[in-house]
């Protein structure tokens, strides 16, 4: 598979950045007035590098003076690869420095060193620059980084570096280009004729004409109506590339630098991030809980505050801690995207890291939030999955992606690795000992509804939900009533598939003869409260009684207060039956029946309940079963 990256040129103002981007692809990556007047990079420059079947390479020009940072960081932010440019003349410089610590937080990983105005000095000075600067770079990731000699003016040293570029970018792992498209925005722009224009360096996933857009974190819809690359249309941008989109539906007023343009659901936007974070080599005063700072992540600059949860203020240099950022905005990040952290005044960088949780939650002071922290940092895909989904109780696979910040493919082997995870459907799943605590809950929560109900049939399934809804979804609840052998569902109510309904030890002749009474009365019964009372069942029982012998199907409610025997009214519908084997009319039902008329209309209207009849006008049909 081709392979897409963007390289970056950093380094200290003047030192010859722009001129040596220039040098390599032959475009001017200074664009605007200002930056030609002063001649100093502003802005971030765009350059195409190399293109043939197998790579595709852009630079990216960075702005070396210390006014610019937030341009600087925003431009490496989504960099392969750095060429650390410093000056023949003048040697590592206390911007070089800067730039180093950055590119360190950010997690780049390869340098080549390009020693630039190697024609403006003497071979002795040079000899002693190039060793002044690769002592200055120990410690560093360009400690032990190809050191190239190059003059952007008359091309020595270009041709090999180039050649070292693209040898380097050959040997190196192309970014993840499936699954959902990623671009923080870094331009905004509008050309005439063709509408609002967003470029950016694409950091995940790849994107196509056409397709559907939402820019976070403001959550607006657009389309992807044009793709283009230095100019050039594509049907398709992958990430690793540089990328002009132009937008649909979309005023420039709509966008700003540090939006960020996706086509999957799988991206969340959040204000509060666990992180792991390291402070500078050179720290000038100590970083206090709760201290005010400027969050720079991807191409957004954010306010908020650092939360430590194991001390009160930092003062090591170089110590690298587990903390929380709370932000005064949404930005969008997923695990291991990287950040750097300034003060607000005096300006100046404090350290940078990297996202362990994009959705941070508010944890107490002490060890134990360490200890969670230090989970999460060093938790294998199929941990963090599990911790989510204990978090959580019940997640769609869309929101696991999310949470846990990882792809389809990896989340499909945590899911074939059977590692204690329920799937309740298609696309939701739940940990095992969250199903299995549920199940438990559930359990209990019907043994003890059983022993002080016993001659209910269960508990209200509605009433069951919702005395567990704050400590689970109700769609897990259905599934552990549904999957488990634990429990049984008739009509409306749950029980323990143990339990059977039952009268008290003590009233169990009472009831009995209640059911003897009713049913040796037959069609003459009494109001219902006067058996109960005879035997001397209490008021307060009274209705449990009822309830019970109705659901269990041995008396039938005529109305409110007389019930006659189940036996007497499947003997009657027997004998009904036998005589009209097909329909009859209310006058035949009561010569066969010999019912009065005060008992013989509720009888009739429970057969059609009941489903034994249909009514037709003035008679009722008998339905087949």
């Amino acid at each position: 598979m081709k392979k897409f990256f963007t390289i970056g040129m950093a380094g200290h103002i003047d030192h010859g950045k722009t001129s040596l981007t220039k040098a390599l692809t032959n475009w001017d990556t200074d664009r605007l007035k200002e930056e030609k007047e002063r001649q100093i990079s502003i802005e971030l420059g765009f350059a195409p590098l190399y293109d043939d079947n197998q790579m595709n390479v852009s630079v990216v020009d960075v702005p070396g003076h210390e006014r610019f940072i937030r341009q600087m960081i925003a431009g490496v932010a989504g960099i392969d690869l750095v060429i650390l440019v410093v000056s023949a003349e003048e040697g590592v410089m206390p911007q070089t420095k800067e730039h180093l610590e950055i590119l360190e937080f950010l997690g780049i990983k390869k340098g080549i060193v390009a020693i630039t105005k190697v024609d403006r000095v003497d071979e002795m000075l040079l000899m002693l620059a190039e060793g002044d600067i690769i002592e200055e770079l120990k410690g560093t990731i360009f400690e032990g980084a190809p050191v190239m000699l190059v003059d952007s003016i008359s091309g020595h040293g270009i041709e090999t570096l180039r050649t070292e570029i693209l040898s380097t970018l050959s040997r190196m792992e192309n970014r993840y280009v499936e699954g959902g498209f990623r671009m923080p925005i870094d331009q905004v722009f509008t050309v005439k004729g063709v509408g609002t224009v967003v470029r950016g360096t694409a950091y995940d996933g790849n994107i196509s004409e056409g397709d559907a857009l939402t820019i976070l974190p403001s959550q607006l819809p657009t389309r992807a109506r044009q793709l283009q690359l230095f100019g050039k249309p594509t049907g398709n941008a992958y990430a690793g590339q540089r990328v002009a989109i132009n937008l649909a539906g979309l005023d420039k007023s709509d966008l700003k630098r540090g939006d960020v343009v996706v086509n999957s659901t799988q991206f969340m936007t959040t204000d509060v991030i666990d992180v792991v974070f390291k402070t500078v080599r050179h720290l000038d005063s100590p970083i206090k809980q709760r201290m005010p700072i400027k969050c720079h992540i991807g191409t957004t600059e954010v306010m908020g505050k650092i939360v430590m949860f194991d001390r009160k203020e930092m003062n090591e240099e170089n110590e690298e801690i587990l903390c929380q950022i709370r932000l005064d905005h949404s930005v969008v990040t997923k695990r291991g995207d990287r950040f750097i952290l300034r003060r607000p005044s005096p300006q100046e960088t404090i350290g940078g890291g990297w996202v362990i949780d994009p959705k941070g939650s508010k944890y107490r002071f002490g060890e134990a939030t360490i200890t969670l922290l230090e989970d999460k940092k060093t938790g294998t895909d199929n941990e963090r999955v599990l911790q989510l989904l204990s978090q959580y109780r019940i997640l769609s696979d869309k929101d696991i992606m999310k949470y846990a910040s990882i792809d389809e493919d990896a989340l499909n082997d945590v899911l074939d690795s059977e590692i204690g995870i329920v799937t309740i459907s298609d696309s939701t799943f739940t940990n095992k000992r969250v199903f299995d605590h549920a199940r438990s809950d559930v359990e209990n929560l019907l043994r003890d509804y059983h022993d002080k109900n016993t001659m209910r049939l269960g508990m209200n399934k509605a009433e069951l939900l919702q005395k567990l809804s704050e400590s689970y979804p109700k769609p897990l609840l259905e599934f552990v009533l549904y999957k488990s052998e634990h429990f049984v569902t008739k009509e409306q109510f749950v029980a323990l598939t143990t339990f059977t309904p039952h009268v008290p030890k003590s009233w169990e002749r009472k009831v009995s003869q209640v059911l003897f009474h009713l049913e040796s009365d037959r069609w003459s019964v009494k109001y219902l409260d006067n058996y109960l009372d005879e035997e001397g069942i209490p008021k307060q029982f009274k209705a449990d009684v009822t309830r019970y012998l109705v659901e269990t199907r041995r008396i039938v409610p005529l109305d409110q207060q007389f019930f006659v025997s189940m036996i007497v009214f499947e003997k009657s519908v027997n004998t009904l039956k036998k005589m009209h084997t097909i329909q009859f009319d209310t006058s035949q039902a009561k010569d066969a029946l010999g019912i009065s008329r005060k008992y013989l209309i509720p009888f009739l209207e429970k057969l059609d309940e009941f489903g034994f009849t249909k009514r037709m006008e003035n008679t009722r049909k008998w339905i087949e079963k």
